[in-house]
């Protein structure tokens, strides 16, 4: 019998981080990859080291590029928070500093023109000068190995118009790669600079900074979003190496692994479609075991994921007490396998499974409302939220974070191609669920008292103590019908007149109804649902 043959101190099972990237990233970089790279451990046992998507350019996918104003920035950070691609960063200097950074570069046209990408804010300069503190300069850039062009920071900068979107040539990409450059060798922003009560500031710090970008989602897909924002708050507040992710199958786990480009810069691991908070439970067992009690460990998954087929998992999870947290990215459908309904569907959305047709107009069944089903598990902490609602959302997963166990972040996600609706528009579409009852906020924390009124609450939403929320500038009513008309899956409900169908006027009075029954376990309503609020 042969002896087997051992492994030498050359051959390792697991290549270094530096020598992954240029065994494995560079062939697939250079396209060689398929033709002359052989077979490798890495891929047979589906390892990627973290933030190897890094390396990965997109500067090709788009024909424009966002452009920086600085004269008009006034550092709300909503372009940077935004960014599902982690394309658009910025940084406060000190004055001192960045005079001295600006005279290391020789050509003098150089010196102003990046001088010209930092910004004189009040928040972060003239605020500073008036309690007698060093000023900080405002910079932002924009990394064009990351953008797609999705243009949803120039949404949502809207009139400030610090930004806009130009055509995309050679000679720019080249020099938003040397600004990029300049960038990344600046220091960090110190903390005297970040406000704790502008929450959005989280991103201005590096151990925030957990996402690398270069997914491959779509663009200005509002579930990337919503992941950079988990990670940004929990890497903020307790350190970047407090957070491991249990992703269930679909399109996050595609768009932010595909092999050898991964995303994250923390632990992650892809489970099945199903099973991701038991698998999530399980490492909480091990880590608890081995005295890493104060990590989290937060089951991620699609409304399909969490709501269908691992819903029992997700339950279960709940019931546990165990310290695991969840986030359902809710798109109100099965985005990963083109466009299927799921029980998170709305009532008359048209989708695969659940077509529009001459028989049957859409999905005939009403929205499950996990957010309401976990509020009945005991002992457990529950938001509702979107990524457009910065606050909110940052204020929901730090709580999450903090409450001693299990929790639920219920997600408004945008997905473009399903929801039909522009590359720019994921911010926009969210925060029209919110206000036309579609998506309702709030948070549900057993910690404030006893009762339901105590314990829920409808802060974020418009018109708290009204059916529908009224626009003060149009004086239209934003209900579920207004909203339904600016996305494509619904597009089928309107006649050529412009009348919605009957199917869509009974979704709207359920969406209604859901929105009664929160006020009224908000204390805020009588138990007749058409009564008046309280």
């Amino acid at each position: 019998m042969s002896e087997k043959k051992k492994t030498s101190a050359e051959e390792p099972l697991v290549l270094k981080p530096e020598e992954f990237i240029e065994k494995v990233v560079r062939p697939y970089n250079t396209g060689i990859a398929d033709l002359e790279m052989p077979a490798e451990l890495h891929l047979a046992r589906s390892l990627i080291p973290p933030g190897t998507a890094a390396l990965r350019d997109f500067s090709y996918i788009s024909p424009e590029i966002p452009r920086f104003n600085s004269q008009n920035c006034t550092g709300c950070m909503e372009c940077v928070t935004q960014c599902p691609d982690t394309a658009i960063l910025a940084k406060v200097v000190p004055m001192s500093v960045l005079e001295q950074e600006l005279g290391k570069v020789g050509d003098a046209s150089e010196r102003e023109h990046l001088r010209q990408q930092f910004a004189v804010t009040t928040k972060y300069y003239r605020s500073m000068e008036k309690r007698g503190e060093e000023p900080g300069f405002f910079g932002i850039f924009i990394d064009p190995t990351k953008c797609k062009g999705c243009a949803e920071c120039v949404a949502e900068c809207g009139e400030r118009n610090a930004l806009s979107m130009i055509t995309k040539d050679h000679g720019n990409i080249l020099r938003y790669r040397s600004d990029f450059t300049f960038f990344k060798k600046l220091p960090q922003t110190p903390e005297k600079y970040i406000y704790e009560k502008s929450l959005a500031d989280m991103m201005l710090a590096d151990r925030s900074l957990l996402y690398v970008g270069g997914a491959g989602s779509c663009m200005g897909c509002g579930e990337a979003t919503s992941l950079r924002m988990l990670l940004t708050a929990t890497g903020f507040v307790h350190g970047p190496n407090s957070i491991a992710i249990v992703a269930a199958t679909g399109c996050n786990t595609v768009f932010a692994a595909t092999y050898p480009y991964n995303s994250y810069k923390v632990p992650w691991t892809n489970s099945l479609f199903e099973n991701a908070p038991t698998v999530a439970m399980g490492i909480r067992a091990r880590w608890d075991m081995m005295g890493w009690k104060d990590k989290m460990v937060w089951a991620i998954g699609g409304d399909g994921a969490m709501l269908d087929i691992g819903f029992q998992a997700l339950s279960r999870m709940l019931m546990s007490g165990m310290n695991v947290k969840a986030l359902i990215l809710d798109t109100q459908v099965y985005s990963n396998t083109g466009g299927q309904a799921s029980t998170g569907s709305y009532l008359g959305q048209d989708s695969k499974m659940a077509a529009f047709g001459g028989a049957v107009p859409g999905k005939q069944e009403r929205r499950k409302e996990m957010g309401l089903i976990a509020m009945m598990h005991p002992n457990i902490f529950v938001a509702q939220t979107t990524p457009a609602h910065v606050n909110h959302f940052y204020k929901s997963v730090i709580a999450a974070n903090e409450f001693p166990g299990p929790a639920l972040v219920n997600c408004y996600a945008a997905c473009m191609p399903e929801h039909g609706i522009g590359d720019s528009m994921a911010s926009h579409q969210a925060r029209l669920a919110v206000d036309s009852r579609a998506f309702p906020l709030f948070t549900y924390d057993p910690r404030k008292g006893a009762g339901l009124r105590e314990r829920l609450d409808l802060s974020g939403n418009p018109a708290r103590d009204k059916d529908w929320y009224v626009n003060p500038k149009t004086e239209e009513v934003i209900d579920f019908v207004y909203w339904a008309r600016t996305e494509g899956r619904f597009a089928r409900h309107f006649g050529k007149d412009g009348k919605p169908s009957p199917t869509l006027l009974a979704s709207r009075e359920e969406r209604l109804q859901n929105w009664r029954l929160l006020q009224e376990l908000a204390g805020m309503r009588s138990g007749d649902s058409k009564g008046p609020v309280k």
